[in-house]
């Protein structure tokens, strides 16, 4: 448990070149911020602040709902200091410990900052630094340590000399702080600096000449560089995007997934995956998908908001979004389902078909070139190739409703709204524009003639 979180999320992220605050792209499916907050929460703040400005509507509406985020507002972006300043009101009445975080680092881990706060708290810091280590290390605050390792102090590069910017040890951005001694050190700082703004990393020289304790403060060196670096292009965003892919994709396999070819498939943060499924490669999921045990998903397949259940076998270029198949379901390849799709056990759809907003009956078929939309098939039906539910007049959707044990033969349009009743078979090549009645035979195509000779004639 940490007493609170203060989350820095105001700046503008001008590298990025959009007009979209930074914190709100996304990577692995979600706002860089949404990881921050998630890492937080998983150490069971008191109290979590993130202070926001550039964007700071767009940034509190996309959040709006969350639990236990209280939001402080930076009119002007003067620097990590006067950020936490602005964050402090949120927090009046509360002791303890802060934990202070950047809102673009998306692969931070709770673990880490965990250990990083039982080590602020073991050694009774006044302030903690998490630091990592890059080279070249450019565009970092610079971490410096006297001849013994102590820490003494960061030097942002702007205010660095020739001898202090060759160090790779760089501050990440993380600290941990004693809140009552970070409201008193906060109204001592000074933009007297080659930026003109208010460092928040000036409260490491407050503690050490204003404290007399032999070690008042701590910088705690973690392996990981991509697990606490920051966003600041595009570029980055896409390393950050690998990284986290990897790191993923590499826990679904310790937990029985197989990746023929991990390298090539994207996930996004909230896939889940079975054991003894195999996912082929280049294969896109996520977001919100959910894929059971023994299935196989073909190579580039892309599915999202969707819902897969055990035993299922989606073959290659599938394109899945919004659908839910509920078991032993074989699909494609190349079939698409759209959102409200559902297949009941054992439902089958096959190549290049495409389902929206349907139902398809346990142990029924849809296998070749046919469009079912709007429409609820009962169990055991056979639809055959080139089948389709006109289910728009151009103003309205309608149903197309077919019983248990039909029988729809290829090249059959059902104009909607009609019913097709169960037992009932439908003729190849018939337009169905009245409801037919169980176990009826329905047939709507010219009797075919022949012309004899005609070959001969249309010769001469």
């Amino acid at each position: 448990m940490i007493d609170a979180v203060i989350i820095l999320a105001a700046g503008q992220g001008t590298r990025m070149r959009s007009k979209r605050p930074k914190v709100l792209h996304h990577l692995a499916g979600q706002p860089l911020l949404y990881h921050v907050i998630q890492a937080a929460r998983a150490l069971d703040p008191q109290r979590m602040v993130v202070v926001v400005g550039h964007g700071a509507d767009q940034v509190q509406s996309t959040f709006a709902g969350q639990p236990q985020i209280e939001w402080a507002i930076q009119d002007r972006q003067l620097g990590t200091g006067h950020a936490v300043q602005c964050a402090l009101p949120a927090l009046e009445g509360v002791d303890g410990d802060v934990l202070i975080l950047n809102g673009d680092v998306p692969l931070i881990q709770s673990s880490a900052l965990q250990t990083f706060l039982d080590a602020h708290r073991t050694d009774r810091r006044l302030v903690s630094v998490l630091s990592t280590t890059i080279d070249p290390p450019t565009g970092y605050g610079r971490i410096v340590r006297n001849e013994a390792g102590e820490f003494l102090r960061i030097v942002e590069e702007k205010d660095a000399d020739n001898s202090t910017r060759v160090l790779t040890e760089i501050n990440s951005g993380t600290y941990a702080v004693q809140l009552n001694f970070l409201r008193h050190a906060l109204s001592t700082l000074s933009n007297n600096n080659a930026q003109g703004e208010y460092y928040l990393t000036d409260i490491i020289s407050s503690a050490l000449n204003q404290h007399p304790s032999p070690h008042p403060t701590g910088c705690y060196l973690h392996p990981d560089f991509f697990s606490l670096s920051g966003v600041n292009n595009r570029r980055h965003l896409a390393a950050l995007e690998r990284a986290f892919r990897d790191r993923l994709v590499e826990r679904l396999m310790d937990e029985g997934v197989t990746f023929i070819d991990p390298e090539s498939c994207w996930l996004d943060a909230d896939v889940n995956i079975g054991p003894d499924t195999v996912i082929h490669p280049n294969v896109i999921l996520g977001p919100e998908v959910t894929i059971g045990a023994n299935c196989t998903v073909g190579a580039f397949c892309h599915i999202s908001r969707s819902r897969i259940g055990d035993e299922c076998e989606i073959l290659p270029f599938c394109h899945l979004d919004g659908a839910t198949l509920e078991g032993g379901n074989p699909v494609g390849p190349y079939a698409r389902l759209r959102p409200l799709a559902e297949l009941a056990p054992n439902a089958k759809v096959g190549n290049f078909c495409e389902v929206k907003k349907a139902r398809i009956g346990h142990g029924s078929k849809v296998n070749h070139l046919t469009y079912i939309g709007d429409a609820t098939i009962g169990r055991g039906v056979n639809v055959g190739a080139g089948t389709i539910t006109c289910n728009y007049d151009g103003a309205n959707k309608h149903q197309t409703i077919i019983g248990d044990g039909a029988f729809i033969g290829s090249d059959v349009q059902m104009v909607a709204p009609v019913n097709v009743g169960a037992g009932a078979v439908i003729g190849a090549g018939t337009t169905v524009t009245k409801n037919v009645p169980d176990d009826a035979l329905a047939l709507s195509r010219p009797k075919q003639v022949h012309i004899p000779n005609w070959r001969k004639r249309s010769t001469k």
